[in-house]
């Protein structure tokens, strides 16, 4: 399979979305202890320094150097190159696994049993994304116009995951509800042009030389946007598929 980031780490360190200091409070809330937390396909690390506040140890893992060599550092955080399908974990070891933005690239069956053979008893899988993106009214017609009917076709098929929150995935888990979260940050228009550079399906209608596109829509945007250095509202929803592993029975205490 195509690794579609593996290069431009640095843009897409400077451009993606921060998460929501809410989702890694609430996913070491339902993890069972603090010991170990794993971030799989943490790209730059978004959301793997966001854990180091809570864990005792964190690890960011992801096939990619380049966006290993952009990671954002952090206390009791680290990083190494590895697949989703061959972690370098101790057998029973993670206490909290996630994967933000990138479950659908793995192999499932293989991630899958990379996580039953790491994970604790009770210990929690968290498979994050977060979906199409909003604009204030006045540019989200276009931006969804954009979306759907101009550069949709450039999508790889793993993207369709993405916009339904990986609803149809198979999760053999001992699946639980998350909280509604939201990830919401105010961008001028520099900063949201520079976020799309950072899209497998920009990279893939350039390759197909439909440049084009690209630059129809963002002299369309800037149409619309006003001065470019006027900060204009962002929101994704944030998704999630959550379980927990099957807890070891043990014998009842007699008389109790």
């Amino acid at each position: 399979m195509k690794n579609w980031f593996d290069q431009g780490g640095s843009d897409y360190a400077r451009f993606r979305p921060q998460y929501p200091p809410q989702l890694s409070e609430y996913l070491a809330s339902v993890a069972p202890d603090r010991h170990l937390a794993v971030d799989v396909g943490c790209g730059n690390g978004q959301l793997t320094q966001l854990l180091g506040a809570h864990f005792d140890k964190v690890v960011g893992l992801d096939p990619s150097a380049d966006q290993i060599d952009n990671a954002s550092p952090g206390e009791r955080v680290s990083y190494q190159c590895a697949p989703a399908e061959q972690l370098p974990l101790a057998d029973h070891s993670v206490s909290l696994m996630t994967a933000a933005q990138a479950a659908h690239w793995f192999d499932l069956p293989a991630f899958y049993r990379e996580v039953r053979r790491t994970g604790v008893d009770g210990g929690v899988l968290a498979l994050i994304s977060y979906g199409v993106l909003e604009l204030e009214p006045v540019l989200n017609e276009r931006f969804q116009r954009f979306y759907w009917d101009e550069i949709g076709p450039y999508w790889p098929p793993e993207r369709k995951l993405v916009d339904s929150g990986y609803a149809t995935i198979d999760f053999p888990f001992n699946e639980f509800k998350a909280p509604p979260l939201q990830i919401r940050v105010a961008w001028c228009l520099p900063e949201f042009l520079g976020y799309l550079q950072t899209w497998s399906a920009v990279r893939s209608a350039r390759e197909a030389g439909r440049e084009d596109i690209l630059v129809k829509f963002s002299g369309d945007l800037e149409a619309l946007w006003g001065d470019e250095n006027i900060q204009r509202l962002v929101t994704w929803p944030v998704n999630m598929r959550i379980g927990r592993l099957n807890e070891t029975r043990r014998p009842s205490k007699v008389g109790v």
